[in-house]
């Protein structure tokens, strides 16, 4: 329920920015929303990665690092209880230069972005990325 709470709340911030939002089925790769401009000069497939808790990293896909294109964004959300959330809106090209796999001791691997190396402090509201 935590992902899909992401997904709704980010709809609704585009919406209100002025987009067109339309949520996409479970089993599309890599977009969870597809928007679009008003003139539909230009379209994104939006990827929303979300933590129940502020976290400063968030789980990726397997493939972050070949699912990339300028049109690919990512948004990843911090839930804070009865605050607004935190948005942090990075570029697929970004994400797959600073994300990074990580092995676990029980050599469980993981595939993550973080604050810190992707220093995302930078992208937190960055809601301008939808209009360039």
């Amino acid at each position: 329920m935590t992902g899909m709470l992401g997904v709704y709340l980010t709809a609704a911030e585009l919406t209100n920015k002025g987009l067109i939002v339309s949520i996409t089925s479970r089993n599309a790769k890599g977009a969870d929303l597809l928007a679009t401009d008003q003139s539909y000069k230009r379209t994104w497939a939006i990827q929303v990665k979300t933590n129940r808790k502020a976290a400063k990293f968030w789980l990726l896909n397997k493939s972050y690092n070949e699912d990339v294109s300028k049109n690919h964004v990512y948004v990843f959300v911090n839930l804070r209880g009865n605050e607004r959330p935190e948005y942090y809106i990075v570029s697929s090209l970004v994400v797959a230069k600073d994300g990074y796999t990580s092995k676990s001791r029980t050599a469980s691997v993981w595939y993550a972005y973080d604050l810190v190396r992707g220093k995302a402090e930078r992208y937190r509201e960055n809601w301008k990325l939808f209009e360039s």
